[in-house]
């Protein structure tokens, strides 16, 4: 016959060993506190990005309204003209502008 104080022993040992098990994945785990930190950097770096995104979507999408078939900006057009067939005038100057 199992002694009934051995048996809890076993017990009390083994949920011990449980809550060191579950405290481990709450420090190192992949979303413990170790990763908060790098979770946080990885957040701000894709926050970033899509600020930069979005600043380019919206470049694009007035772009696209400029070029707008019923209503098309006559500057703009003629500068994608001159640019795709190559054509300037010898008494042209032309001055680039940073895509800021």
């Amino acid at each position: 016959m199992r002694n009934p104080v051995t048996g809890e022993r076993t017990r009390q040992i083994a949920a011990l060993f449980v809550l060191l098990a579950l405290a481990g994945f709450a420090i190192a785990g992949p979303t413990g506190l170790l990763a908060w930190s790098e979770n946080a950097t990885a957040l701000e770096q894709r926050e970033a990005e899509i600020a930069e995104l979005s600043q380019k979507r919206d470049a694009l999408r007035n772009r696209v309204t400029l070029l707008d078939p019923q209503a098309a900006d006559s500057d703009l057009a003629s500068e994608l003209v001159r640019d795709q067939l190559g054509v300037i005038h010898e008494d042209e100057v032309v001055v680039t502008l940073g895509d800021d």
